[in-house]
């Protein structure tokens, strides 16, 4: 039985700095680079979309600017493409800036998950909403942003994307204390941000999509800043566990991760892979390179 409707509104916090792609992005935001044909925050908007967001949300920050201007009409571009007989790559160009409303405000200062979400508040308030985190590629169907979404439409409440992790990295990642309410699917009954191996709760690990209520925002703005000043989202969902329930559920699919160089490369071949123009391209370098025969 279905409790609630669809979700519409995605939120992308994108002020990051990119430090771990330095000098490459110096001048362009990690979110601009490409992943083959596209740059990294179209992969994201492209599973909003397609799990029936209309309206995104671009928390951004100095320097950032390109990213706006990526989600806007460019008539100019397109008018040049169209005369020169371009009318398929002019289509492409037109439709970026229609797969959505796009909104963006600013996050001055980098403080932390929580505080980038709290700043999208303007725009979320109202309604529960998605939560997607760039770096995080995933090849799923349905997307995993509507899987979560399905999850709250039968049991309601928040809903986090969860992955079975090796133990041995439970330090890495913010890990969930939970009970399996049916296969897959999990209520929270609490988190913990990074523990080391032997303390972990378990190794189900928070992976890069949210779908949040919007009683997030009270239990953001009763937060304390913790370690270097930042405000985790994961002790605002802590928080939330006190007054309504919360629920995380193992995505169905294959999770790239394009938060570190080597992820990224890893993404780049994977989707080279997946397209049939660029497969062999990528397997005649490998045997050229006399790693594979």
């Amino acid at each position: 039985m279905t409790l609630f409707t669809p979700i519409h509104r995605a939120v992308f916090p994108v002020a990051g700095l990119g430090t771990r792609f330095l000098p490459a992005t110096k001048d362009v935001p990690k979110e601009m680079l490409p992943l083959i044909d596209r740059p990294l925050i179209h992969h994201g908007v492209d599973e909003a979309v397609a799990s029936g967001c209309d309206e995104i949300v671009f928390v951004t920050g100095s320097g950032k600017e390109s990213i706006e201007k990526y989600f806007s009409p460019s008539s100019a571009l397109e008018e040049h493409l169209r005369s020169h007989g371009k009318d398929e790559l002019a289509d492409v160009i037109e439709s970026i800036s229609k797969l959505a409303k796009f909104f963006y405000t600013m996050q001055k200062k980098p403080l932390g998950l929580g505080h980038a979400v709290l700043c999208a508040e303007e725009y979320c308030r109202d309604s529960f909403f998605g939560l997607i985190l760039p770096d995080d590629v995933f090849s799923a169907s349905p997307t995993v942003l509507s899987q979560l979404d399905a999850v709250r439409q039968k049991h309601g409440g928040s809903v986090l994307s969860l992955e079975v992790v090796p133990r041995s990295e439970t330090y890495r990642y913010g890990i969930v204390d939970a009970e399996e309410t049916e296969p897959g699917v999990y209520r929270i009954k609490g988190l913990v941000e990074k523990p080391d191996p032997a303390s972990a709760p378990s190794n189900l690990a928070i992976m890069g999509r949210y779908i949040l209520s919007p009683s997030i925002f009270e239990h953001l703005k009763m937060l304390k800043p913790g370690k270097g000043g930042e405000y985790q989202l994961t002790d605002a969902i802590a928080s939330m566990l006190e007054t309504e329930q919360v629920y995380g559920a193992v995505y169905k699919g294959v999770r790239l991760d394009c938060g570190v160089r080597e992820g990224w490369i890893r993404a780049t071949v994977a989707k080279a892979l997946e397209d049939p123009a660029l497969r062999d391209i990528v397997l005649d370098v490998v045997r050229e390179s006399g790693l594979i025969k």
